[in-house]
């Protein structure tokens, strides 16, 4: 359609049709004042403070809900329309109180501002106040409703944003507020507190509780969220160099827009935990002779590093040192902390939190596609036909990847959720296939099957694209349908039925730790595989497979060569590989020994076969399974060093402690799920004398030996873009993508290039039944808490909500053990056990439980076996085996 021309205050303006006269405006840098407009959200035209005049008509318009016309004369500043918006400011102003001087939202407050704008000080109307009760029972949203304008953002943003639910309009005239149903507070009904709608509100009727702090920040700066895979964007205000507030920074390039999760919106307090490190640590004698950590020079600290490590090197080789790096440092840091272990000490065991996310089918996936699964715009989901979700909750561990996912559902696109659990996301489901844990692989094949049966698989696709085909069709047809109905508990109708959707269909395949952490999950992604080749999804614009990154730097850090077997740029270790080239990139010789990942870090350090460990960023006495096993081991190493930011239980265990910063205290980069390269200033400095990690490594390399030292973090970024092709684009300032080409013909639109194999046709063997351990535990996480919850467990906001993390039941299964709610109990596994309190549940079915991560000191992972993820006979760390007594 051609675009339309009209005038807007004399200048003309060409846009397109649809456009409305506010956006048509702000386009073109005219300025029309308005509460209720955003640019994420449907026009709703409350405010009325956007009024404009239609010169040949006279007519009065909001413009943000009237589109565009051909040949329009708008008029944005008449003296009309002004009296008319005064007029409604006005009335405003006489409904609010009068708190301007001692109110939280201080300068930001938008209705103030647009009194400004219009010359409205003092209102002379009658006072009409409308007082509500101050809320602000849980530690988290306060809501002082005697403040709301009726704008209807937060309400629009929990609908169409986040897609949840929690409040809408309530009652009519004076009496209209946004409200719960029945009126309960958040606490009690079902908001997720992700602080949408307190990022959203124009005024001081929804505002963050912030006991330490009140009023405007005097300093509001962009930087990246530290927490999960998503990436955020965030604005975050800064006083007396503490962080005392954060909201999404509501810009359109970002993968979050004007979102936020619980954790990214109030869990960043933690940053001003007394739990901070802030000074190098050493043990030292104190007054009473006893051995205490105390803080030391930094000199001190790096020097004792450095002869201790090079102690250990020339008494038992470079295999004895261990790096652990960090999936929350940035990729500069990693790069650098990689490169210290290979050139500097010369061993390739140097692995980082990635792997307790399953980093290693994230490799296998590499291997097959080339990589041409590296680069997943979330934006794209909203564009599939079909999305199949497997083994994720993302609700709660990635809550804006939920909220893709909600709103591609309620667009219209059907939404499939594969868990053995009722999570939140089932009720946006067109299909809920309810299987028993750890059966996605016999499901995957099944469909593959049926589609292959029905003749429903994209024959030209795979013709140009794939090989093996005739290979895996001949493992599928000695499948057994009926044996995948029982052991999945799923009835063939209900299989046939979810074929329906899938036939003829561009898949998006959302992965998360269901899979990633699961027995069968190479099986299991090899199957995801197939199907997305069956079906034609992998590589098209919505279709593919989407895996989901639990911490914040995972992607980059796999990138940056801070595992075992890839060096930068996720280049093979082999000399066929990236070793020939590295060692040209660093003139050096790397060693050909295959290092050690982080399960076998710590089998290593309980042989005594390795002597030290360098720790960065990781806690692997929460994040690991046998926890006690994993202090024993560290407790036998003859040299510990933790770099950190709070003082965790790894730092207990430390023969030098040195103090790192966030990400909101130094610069950097972040690659996130998707493939989005971010960057990241300091909002504030580091407290005391900690260091950005990338500093302290550099001091610490040039004591080790190296050349000279980098300087800045813009010289490591300048040696990453010219060594690791997939960051050759990556600039110092605001974001770009990886540059993520693959050789595979699936990923290019003429066709070109290598084919990508189906993989075998895998079936696991009949589950028996323990009679010793008859329950199965799910192992999940809660929205509140990420990973560990290393660092959310020192938000006061976060421990203020006091959870309990109970363990869920079905009520059956309750009744048949004489439990009931409020019970405690102990649940035991082969490998250790825990207690709990008891909750009963609709959401977890019978013979199973749900138990929450990160709470309880993590006392969950007591439950699992230590072993390696990537072994094909390990019991995987998301279920296991339990029985349940009352304690």
């Amino acid at each position: 359609m051609e675009n339309i021309v009209l005038t807007i205050d004399d200048k003309k303006i060409t846009c397109p049709p649809g456009t409305s006269i506010l956006n048509a405006a702000s386009q073109n840098k005219i300025k029309i004042p308005h509460l209720c407009y955003h640019p994420d959200l449907k026009p709703f035209g409350a405010c009325r403070l956007c009024l404009v005049e239609d010169e040949k008509t006279g007519r009065l318009m909001a413009s943000c809900v009237t589109p565009v016309a051909p040949d329009m004369t708008i008029r944005t500043d008449t003296a009309r329309i002004l009296s008319h918006r005064r007029n409604i400011v006005r009335l405003m102003i006489a409904e609010h109180p009068e708190s301007c001087i001692v109110c939280s939202k201080g300068n930001r407050c938008q209705l103030r501002w647009v009194a400004a704008q219009m010359g409205v000080g003092e209102t002379d109307l009658y006072s009409m106040p409308n007082y509500k009760p101050l809320e602000q029972a849980n530690p988290f949203i306060m809501r002082d409703l005697s403040k709301c304008i009726l704008c209807g953002k937060c309400i629009r943003a929990d609908h169409e944003l986040v897609a949840v639910g929690a409040i809408d309009y309530n009652m009519r005239g004076f009496d209209s507020r946004p409200a719960t149903v029945h009126e309960r507070g958040l606490e009690k009904s079902n908001c997720t507190f992700c602080g949408t709608c307190v990022s959203m509100c124009p005024t001081a009727a929804l505002s963050a509780k912030n006991t330490q702090y009140v009023g405007s920040p005097e300093k509001e700066s962009f930087s990246i969220c530290g927490f999960c895979g998503v990436g955020c964007r965030l604005a975050m205000g800064q006083s007396a160099n503490r962080i005392i507030d954060v909201n999404p920074a509501h810009l359109a390039d970002t993968v979050n827009k004007a979102t936020l999760c619980v954790r990214g919106h109030f869990a960043h307090d933690f940053l001003n935990s007394n739990d901070r490190l802030i000074a190098p640590l050493m043990p030292k004698k104190g007054e009473d002779e006893s051995i205490q950590m105390a803080p030391v020079p930094w000199e001190e600290a790096l020097d004792e590093i450095a002869g201790r490590l090079s102690q250990i090197k020339n008494e038992n080789g470079p295999q004895s040192i261990a790096f652990m790096g960090s999936s929350k440092c940035s990729n500069e840091e990693n790069y650098l902390f990689q490169k210290i272990a290979r050139v500097l000490i010369g061993t390739n065991n140097i692995d980082n939190g990635g792997y307790v996310s399953g980093q290693f089918l994230s490799t296998f996936l590499d291997q097959k596609t080339g990589g041409g699964c590296r680069v997943t715009p979330l934006s794209d989901l909203e564009k599939a036909d079909v999305i199949l979700v497997l083994g994720a909750d993302p609700n709660h561990s990635l809550p804006v990847v939920s909220y893709y996912l909600k709103r591609a559902a309620k667009q219209g696109t059907p939404l499939i959720v594969v868990d053995p659990r009722k999570t939140e996301l089932v009720s946006f489901a067109a299909q809920w296939l309810r299987i028993k844990p750890q059966t996605d692989l016999e499901l995957l094949n099944a469909l593959a099957a049926l589609l292959h049966e029905k003749n429903a698989y994209d024959s030209q696709f795979i013709d140009r694209h794939a090989e093996g085909f005739s290979i895996f069709t001949y493992g599928l047809s000695s499948l057994d349908v009926d044996k995948v109905s029982r052991v999945s508990g799923l009835t063939i109708e209900r299989l046939n039925t979810t074929i329906e959707f899938l036939k003829g269909k561009r898949i998006a395949f959302v992965v998360g730790h269901g899979i990633l952490q699961q027995r069968y999950g190479i099986h299991t992604m090899g199957a995801i595989l197939n199907l997305s080749l069956m079906t034609g999804s992998l590589g098209t614009e919505g279709g593919g497979v989407y895996v989901l990154a639990r911490e914040n730097n995972q992607s980059g850090a796999m990138d940056m060569g801070a595992v075992p077997n890839l060096l930068p740029g996720r280049m093979p270790l082999d000399e066929n590989g990236g070793r020939k080239t590295w060692e040209k990139n660093w003139k050096v010789k790397i060693s050909p020994d295959p290092g050690l990942n982080m399960s076998r870090i710590i089998e290593a350090a309980e042989s005594g076969q390795l002597k030290a460990l360098y720790i960065m960023g990781e806690n692997p006495l929460r994040s690991l399974p046998q926890p006690q096993r994993v202090k024993a081991a560290i407790e036998k190493l003859e040299f510990v060093v933790v770099q950190d930011i709070l003082n965790n239980e790894a730092v207990k265990l430390a023969d030098v402690a040195l103090p790192g910063a966030a990400a909101s205290e130094k610069s950097g980069s972040f690659t996130n799920m998707e493939g989005r390269i971010q960057h990241f200033s300091p909002v504030v400095p580091p407290p005391g004398k900690a260091k950005p990690d990338w500093e302290i490594l550099d001091l610490l390399a040039t004591r080790l030996g190296a050349a000279e030292p980098y300087g800045t973090v813009g010289k490591i970024r300048e040696e990453i873009c010219r060594l690791v092709p997939p960051y050759a684009q990556m600039n110092g300032t605001g974001q770009s993508w990886l540059n993520a080409s693959s050789p595979m013909a699936a990923f290019h639109a003429d066709g070109a290039g290598k084919m990508i194999s189906f993989s075998p046709v895998v079936s696991t063997a009949d589950e028996q039944s323990d009679t010793d351990y008859p329950f199965q535990a799910i192992l999940g996480t809660l929205r509140f808490h990420l990973g560990s919850g290393t660092r959310t467990i020192t938000s006061g906001r976060i421990r203020d909500f006091d959870l309990s993390g109970e363990v869920a039941i079905c009520a059956a299964d309750a009744e048949q053990l004489k439990l009931k709610d409020g019970d405690t109990i102990q649940v035991e596994s082969r490998w250790g056990a825990i207690k709990r309190k008891l909750g009963c549940s609709n959401r977890v079915g019978p013979g199973q439980l749900f138990i929450p991560l990160a709470v309880n000191a993590n006392d969950a992972m007591n439950l699992i076996d230590l072993s390696d993820l990537a072994d094909p006979k390990a019991t995987g760390w998301k279920t296991c085996a339990v029985k349940i007594t009352k304690a």
